[in-house]
């Protein structure tokens, strides 16, 4: 990953000073020494859902950059004041048309939303209520496929080790 102080701030967005860097505790970050602000460059939190039809899982295309055309579980990144567990309903619904239950907790995964944003993945298992399987949102296509035969590339690598703990997980089943 690239140095994450590119993205820092050149001037405070409180008393528009330029900014400085404080090392704290270790941890080098952005502040304002005029002010005391203090950026803190940490991960953005996404929510996915892992819907099962068997045991087909249920995959999105997406339609734009980074990744257009390359698939993942339904998935985005979570609103300033929605819990993990809503953003992914909500999300699963907007991509896929789904009306969905969360179930539980499937992993927690961290990954790089290319070029280099750092993301914190919280998957949950989910179960239909009802809607229409529709691609919708940012998504070019939707489907169900099992998770060792996608449909084509999974775009990133969090997204990949969900549905590779999955395809274990069914071939242990079946043994």
């Amino acid at each position: 990953m690239s140095d994450p102080l590119r993205h820092a701030f050149a001037h405070c967005p409180r008393c528009r000073e330029s900014m400085g860097i404080f090392d704290e505790g270790g941890v080098v970050r952005p502040t304002c020494s005029a002010c005391g602000f203090v950026q803190y460059l940490n991960p953005s939190p996404a929510a996915a859902t892992v819907i099962r039809r068997g045991r087909l899982v249920c995959l999105v295309q997406r339609k734009y950059a980074p990744k257009a055309g390359e698939w993942t579980l339904p998935a985005g990144f979570i609103e300033y004041d929605e819990a993990p567990a809503e953003a992914a309903r909500r999300e699963t619904f907007e991509e896929t048309g789904l009306d969905v239950r969360i179930d539980g907790l499937v992993a927690v995964h961290q990954g790089v939303l290319p070029p280099d944003r750092p993301v914190i993945l919280i998957v949950y298992a989910a179960t239909e209520l009802g809607g229409e399987l529709l691609a919708g949102d940012d998504a070019a296509a939707v489907g169900f496929w099992p998770p060792d035969a996608p449909p084509g590339p999974i775009a990133f690598s969090s997204h990949r080790r969900v549905l590779a703990a999955l395809a274990a997980a069914d071939r242990e089943a079946a043994r």
